[in-house]
Parts: C-alpha cells; sequence; structure tokens
C-alpha cells in the first residue's frame, strides 16, 4: 500500500461545511490514503479585512501539500473583495480546469441520455486577467489578455487528456471572426498543436453556433478546449443540460499544485438543512484521487455513487417521480454511498481508471516551436480621449491641429465604430473616442513622436486617458481596424 498522500482541505461556505464532511466520509469509508491539513478560506476571512479570503498563513500549507481539496466559498458583495478562486487558480498558476459533464439517464432526468463531454477550460487569462478599469464618466474598460504560451499549453493539455482518457475528438471554440487577434491566436495555435496528435481528431467552431450545438446535440462532442469566459460560460450549460450543475465536479490543474471543487456556489439559502448534494464535490475528490495516483480508490469511490444514484436514492434536487425511490439528505446520501462500496453500477456504465495516471503538464511536455520573431516596427498611435463637447467632426478640427512630427489623424472611432471620417448619423457616440495617429511617411516612428504629440494634443485642451502604440510584425499590422473602415 502506498504512502498516505497529504491534502489541504478547507470547508467553505454555506452548504460547504456539509458537502465537505459528506465527502471525507465517503473517502475515509472508501480506504483513501490522505493526511489532512485543514485551513479557512472565505466569508469568515474576508469580514477579518482580508479581501483575498484567505489567510497569508494558508499558502504555506497549500504549496507544501500541492493538492487542495475545496468546498464552496461566498465572497460578499462589493467592498472591493476578489474572487478567492481566481485569487488561488492564479496565484498557483492552475491553468487548466476539467470539467466532466456526463448524463446519467435514465436516472437523472436529461434531455440528452447520451451526453459525455469534458470542458478544457483556460484558467488564468482572457478578461479574468481582471485587468478593468473606468476611463469616463460614461465608458468603462476591460483588456482581454491571450499570450501564445498560456493558449498553448492548455490546447496541448486538451490533447493530452483526451490522449489518456482514450477520447476520440478536440473541439476548439472561439468568437476569432470578430476577434481577429485575440480569439484568432487562439485559434492558430489549436491547429498548430492539434498537428501534433493525428490520433484525434480536431475541428473548430464559433462560439455562438458552437454553443447552441452543446446545448441542441452534445454528443457530438468530446473533449472542448476554451478560452476562459467561454470555457467558465458553458459548462455550467453543459453540467446543466447534462442532469444538474450540483452533479459536476471539477479540477484545476497546474505544473506544481492542483485545486479540485464542485462546479456550484455556496448556496447560503440551503445552509444548515441537511439537503444539498455533496456529489459535485465527491465526484471533484475522484479527479484528486486520480491525480495523486490512487486510482484504486477513484474506482471504488465512483462505482459506489454510479450505483447510490442507479438504485434511486437522490437528494431533493434530482429527485424524478418514478426514478427516484427514496429522496434522502447529506448524510444519508454519503451512508448510501459508503454502504454501496465495492459494488459497481449494473446499468450505467462503470468507472475504470486502470492504467490512467496525472496527465502531462507541459513541464513534462515538448511545446511546437516557437515561431522566429517577426521583425517589429511601431508606425502610429491610438490616443483615448475623454471629450463632451461636440461632434466627431468637431474633435477631428482639433485633432488635425495636433498632427505634426510625422504623425497624422488617420481615424477617429466611439465605442470601436468608426465615426470620422464620414460618420453616419445614426451612429451614437459616447464621450470615449479612439483617436488614430500614424505615420505620414509609412516609416516607423519612435516613443519620442509619441511623446510630442501628446503634449499637443494637451496643449489643446483635451484629456487623453490612455494610448496604445500601434505595430506591425513583419508588415502585418498588429491592431485592428475600426468598425466600418
Amino acid at each position: 500500500m502506498s504512502e498516505a498522500t497529504a491534502i489541504t482541505v478547507a470547508h467553505g461556505d454555506g452548504i460547504g461545511p456539509e458537502i465537505m464532511e459528506a465527502t471525507l466520509t465517503v473517502l475515509k469509508g472508501a480506504g483513501a490514503r490522505l493526511e489532512i491539513e485543514s485551513i479557512e478560506i472565505g466569508q469568515s476571512v474576508y469580514l477579518r479585512g482580508l479581501t483575498a479570503g484567505i489567510e497569508p498563513s494558508a499558502w504555506e500549507s497549500l504549496r507544501r501539500t500541492k493538492v487542495f481539496l475545496k468546498a464552496p466559498v461566498t465572497t460578499p458583495q462589493g467592498g472591493g473583495f476578489k474572487s478567492l478562486n481566481v485569487t488561488i487558480r492564479k496565484t498557483l498558476g492552475l491553468f487548466a480546469n476539467v470539467r466532466p459533464c456526463v448524463s446519467y439517464h435514465p436516472f437523472v432526468r436529461t434531455k440528452h441520455p447520451m451526453m459525455d463531454v469534458v470542458v478544457v477550460r483556460e484558467n488564468e487569462e482572457d478578461l479574468y486577467a481582471g485587468i478593468e478599469y473606468r476611463q469616463s464618466h460614461q465608458v468603462v474598460e476591460a483588456l482581454k489578455i491571450i499570450s501564445r504560451p498560456g493558449s498553448e499549453r492548455i490546447v496541448r493539455y486538451a490533447f493530452d487528456y483526451a490522449r489518456k482518457y482514450g477520447r476520440k475528438k478536440v473541439t476548439c471554440f472561439t468568437k476569432d471572426n470578430i476577434m481577429k487577434l485575440t480569439d484568432g491566436l487562439f485559434h492558430r495555435i489549436f491547429d498548430e498543436v492539434a498537428q501534433s496528435y493525428p490520433d484525434i481528431r480536431n475541428e473548430h467552431w464559433i462560439v455562438d453556433i458552437g454553443a447552441a450545438k452543446l446545448a441542441d446535440t452534445p454528443e457530438v462532442f468530446d473533449v472542448i478546449v476554451m478560452p476562459n469566459l467561454y470555457g467558465d460560460i458553458l459548462s455550467d450549460v453543459a453540467a446543466q443540460i447534462a442532469g444538474s450543475v450540483g452533479l459536476a465536479g471539477s479540477a484545476n490543474i497546474g505544473e506544481e499544485c492542483a485545486m479540485f471543487e464542485a462546479i456550484h456556489g455556496s448556496a447560503p439559502r440551503r445552509a444548515g438543512q441537511n439537503l444539498a448534494n455533496p456529489s459535485g464535490l465527491l465526484l471533484g475528490a475522484v479527479m484528486m484521487l486520480v491525480h495523486v495516483g490512487q486510482t484504486d480508490v477513484a474506482e471504488r469511490v465512483h462505482n459506489a455513487w454510479l450505483r447510490t444514484i442507479e438504485e434511486g436514492i437522490h437528494t431533493y434536487d434530482i429527485y424524478t417521480e418514478g426514478a427516484t425511490r427514496q429522496k434522502v439528505g447529506t448524510r444519508e446520501f454519503a451512508r448510501a454511498v459508503v454502504e454501496r462500496l465495492g459494488k459497481k453500477p449494473e446499468k450505467l456504465k462503470a468507472a475504470s481508471y486502470a492504467g490512467v495516471s496525472r496527465v502531462a503538464t507541459p513541464a513534462s511536455t515538448p511545446h511546437t516551436a516557437a515561431p522566429p520573431r517577426e521583425k517589429k516596427a511601431t508606425v502610429g498611435v491610438d490616443v483615448f480621449l475623454d471629450w463632451r463637447e461636440g461632434s466627431a467632426e468637431r474633435l477631428a478640427e482639433i485633432l488635425r491641429k495636433t498632427s505634426a512630427g510625422g504623425l497624422e489623424l488617420a481615424m477617429i472611432t466611439n465605442r470601436g465604430v468608426k465615426v470620422w471620417p464620414e460618420r453616419l448619423p445614426e451612429t451614437f457616440c459616447s464621450d470615449h473616442w479612439r483617436c488614430r495617429f500614424l505615420s505620414s511617411s509609412a516609416e516607423e516612428i519612435d516613443h519620442g513622436q509619441i511623446t510630442s504629440l501628446l503634449e499637443r494634443v494637451n496643449a489643446a485642451g483635451l484629456e487623453f486617458i490612455k494610448i496604445e502604440t500601434l505595430c506591425t510584425f513583419d508588415g502585418q499590422p498588429g491592431y485592428s481596424l475600426g468598425q466600418g473602415e
């Protein structure tokens, strides 16, 4: 028998303590070889004035055990409190979020009896970088961050996962028909990485029609890899249409550490009533057991859980007339799973983790060759203004007088839409303007020219709130056009 694995456990808020107690009861009954260290996180820590929701001392345990089983927490509204999940994922480098979404027909009600989809979500970048600004009275901004290395390692993880678990296809969802640079990079890297996995089929869908297809015909998908925001939204959708968000577990995997949880929240209205379904956290714990190499225990727990569901022993959230034989509470459900340890389901597909080990991370997986560095040239600048003194034509009249030193006003947009030259009268404008200046000679410019331009803009009485330099890479623009340009 292998040595016990040290793990860090947090009981969380709301229904968290109840479902964690139920989960640990099952793990103990199944003979999981674990040494548990408990830490305090969530609401009680927030209310002590720690906006991150976690005590500094708790990081020592997480960094030492490298395995975290976490119940859901409640983030207080307002007051500048940060999402603890996002903090932990990014601090510990948990770049891959893995969410299996499986239907358990006919024992759990679903419109999709053949559904078995795994959503692999990038966990650190995209809009979840959390870089936001209020730039004017009317406009706020969020920056969407997509990087080549971040995209490559999540895409490669999805293909490695598919190969390890015997999956046949990996699908990528993006919106690169609109966000051609950010989502375009993610899609391009997906195509590059897919060439290293000729044994696994690959395909790409635009996220809106892909989401519609997922909701309507999920059985055509196998593994789906997505940037952060799409993955967050659609993994919840996938879990719900499979049967219930309450049945889905989640793994957050990094090169050093990993966190396992249910995908649902803390449900404070259900707390303390012995009602909550512990299945999501329990199936997250099954993923944890596989991750630490205790596949024998993972298989025992998973199959006992399947047998319990199959025998119609259900909590209130999946109660169905005809399919449910006994409606039970949180503690009673856990006891029912323990009583069925050693049994397998008779109708549902039994879980098997024979030969499955921790999915390789980029630390041990070769990357695709990085493309050669392109020649980067600065050819202009976008100057963003907070301005409420008239029309786009009036603003252009002022700005054209600031054109000098090799930079000329080329375009003005408002909320991304071109409004000068040739604004249509129907186009609505806010107080937030993007003013594009380009090199008048089509030659490279330097930062001194940009600084001089900003001095002239300021002298004209205009308030600039940010700039973005415009660069080409081997002559190709590294910036988007204005809508309508």
